[in-house]
């Protein structure tokens, strides 16, 4: 066997034991959160010794950072494909919403809250730009499309129109437990959204 191809079945095992890690690791955060997650039991989930999660991940919070930037990045493929297609400005509002709500029906409350927790920290383990998140992107796109076709105010500015809306929709999210009343929220901050943004 030679050296690359010895190198590559490494590579593949090294990528197959993270991904065990990662897996386990999120079983065990969605049922006590990332503070209450025991290392040892994501470990021996994972089939692996104590020392190869800290090979892998530094810390707890680098799980959540690598599962963060993987389901954005999931979920603007899915936001890129909506916008492709004919649709309005509220359309695309309500598609933004219907993503993050879907992830956080997918992971829990527990898991949800913990990612948006790290999101916001001041100590985050990496810094990075709003222009490394790429539903941010998509969404500053976005308006910024509607003030030059003439659908939004000359004056928006898309940048902080898309990091007010969304942050007014993981506010709900994290605040509002009844599902009628959050739909009922979600929905007006949509049509506030618009509203706000529309030439008068």
């Amino acid at each position: 066997m030679t050296t690359q191809v010895k190198q590559s079945v490494r590579e593949v095992r090294r990528l197959q034991t993270r991904e065990r890690i990662l897996g386990a690791a999120i079983a065990e955060f969605k049922r006590a959160g990332m503070s209450g997650a025991d290392v040892n039991a994501i470990a021996a989930a994972a089939g692996v010794a104590h020392g190869t999660f800290f090979f892998h991940f530094p810390s707890k919070e680098h799980v959540l950072l690598e599962l963060e930037s993987r389901e954005e990045a999931r979920m603007a493929a899915e936001f890129a494909d909506f916008l492709d297609g004919a649709h309005t400005l509220a359309a695309a509002l309500s598609e933004a919403v219907n993503l993050v709500t879907g992830l956080e029906q997918r992971f829990g409350p527990i898991l949800f809250e913990e990612i948006l927790a790290l999101h916001f920290s001041p100590t985050r383990p990496t810094k990075d730009e709003w222009a490394d998140h790429p539903m941010i992107v998509l969404l500053v796109a976005e308006i910024e499309r509607a003030r030059c076709d003439g659908e939004v105010h000359p004056a928006v500015d898309a940048f902080y129109s898309a990091a007010f809306f969304l942050l007014g929709v993981y506010g709900t999210l994290t605040t509002t437990k009844n599902s009628e009343t959050r739909h009922t929220m979600l929905t007006k901050l949509v049509d506030t959204a618009v509203r706000g943004l529309e030439i008068r």
